[in-house]
């Protein structure tokens, strides 16, 4: 019997040669927290360094979307510099579009794991088991009022007790030791740090209504009154937000974006069309047409 089929697929495990060339990203399923006074699931995101088994950042968000995502890895690359490469699984989230043009501009190559082989990501499959055994498994559900309190803790545990106790898979050495030896070797956001708030932006498409508003999140901003009647793209900080400003197709910026305020705007002057030119008045010095009008009368009654 032939065939390629048959054969078992070699694998191998590996370490990558420095911390910062390989991250992974992943997400556990969390406990339930109060938020806005109801029970709600909370989801791990984590982006974990191969070499050093270091937690470049971690946070427990309400979903395990693409902007939750987003939101872990800024704050990773603020803390840890920016990766080479990016493993992560065929989620939808992973592959959205605005996370593989953040990681393009910032020269990070994702790398998507084949369905139902995630090769190469037993370590986070170990950081999670750690984190539920030697985290969740500490925490006193009373002391948890809300989502920050939750985070904080994680915090914490992470920077004082998980990156410095040692790790048997680094011969001896804890996490942080392990990715400090690499230092020079990490990749540092340098010019890049001033405009990561900007690359992490998203741009929206939105109608500008006659009253020079757009809508975003439920609320009303007012952009520039010329663009009354086009279609713009709103620019937003999704993590914090916050509208930005508007901008045209070629990303040319079109002006800002204030929250609207009707009661305001009830006592504003407004901006009038500019007045008609007045009708010419009456010519200076004598009148050509009534002294001729004069003269041609005056005449027939001699």
């Amino acid at each position: 019997m032939s065939g390629s089929s048959s054969q078992p697929e070699e694998k191998r495990s590996f370490v990558a040669e420095s911390a910062g060339a390989i991250w992974y990203g992943d997400v556990m399923h969390g406990p339930r927290v109060i938020v806005d006074g109801k029970p709600r699931k909370v989801y791990l995101v984590s982006l974990f360094d191969d070499a050093s088994r270091l937690v470049t950042h971690s946070a427990f968000c309400l979903g395990e979307t693409a902007l939750d995502i987003e939101g872990v890895l800024k704050q990773a690359l603020l803390k840890r510099g920016r990766p080479i490469k990016l493993v992560v699984d065929n989620g939808a989230a992973y592959k959205a579009g605005t996370l593989q043009a953040l990681c393009a501009r910032l020269e990070i190559h994702v790398i998507y794991c084949r369905p139902y082989q995630p090769a190469g990501k037993g370590k986070i499959e170990r950081w999670h088991r750690t984190v539920r055994d030697q985290f969740l498994s500490e925490l006193d559900a009373a002391r948890i009022g809300d989502l920050a309190d939750l985070n904080a803790r994680l915090w914490a545990w992470l920077e004082g007790i998980y990156h410095r106790t040692p790790h048997e898979g680094l011969a001896g050495l804890t996490p942080l030791a392990r990715y400090q030896q690499d230092l020079p070797k990490i990749r540092p956001l340098g010019q890049l740090a001033a405009q990561l708030d900007a690359m992490f932006h998203h741009r929206i498409k939105r109608y500008v209504r006659k009253d020079g508003t757009v809508s975003y999140l439920g609320a009303r901003f007012e952009v520039p009154y010329e663009l009354a009647g086009k279609t713009v793209r709103l620019v937003v900080d999704p993590h914090a937000g916050v509208v930005v400003g508007v901008e045209n197709e070629a990303g040319a910026m079109l002006g800002l974006a204030t929250r609207l305020d009707a009661h305001a705007n009830l006592h504003r002057v407004r901006r009038k069309p500019d007045p008609e030119p007045p009708a010419p008045g009456p010519r200076s010095g004598p009148n050509l047409v009534e002294m001729a009008l004069a003269r041609y009368h005056g005449k027939k009654g001699d």
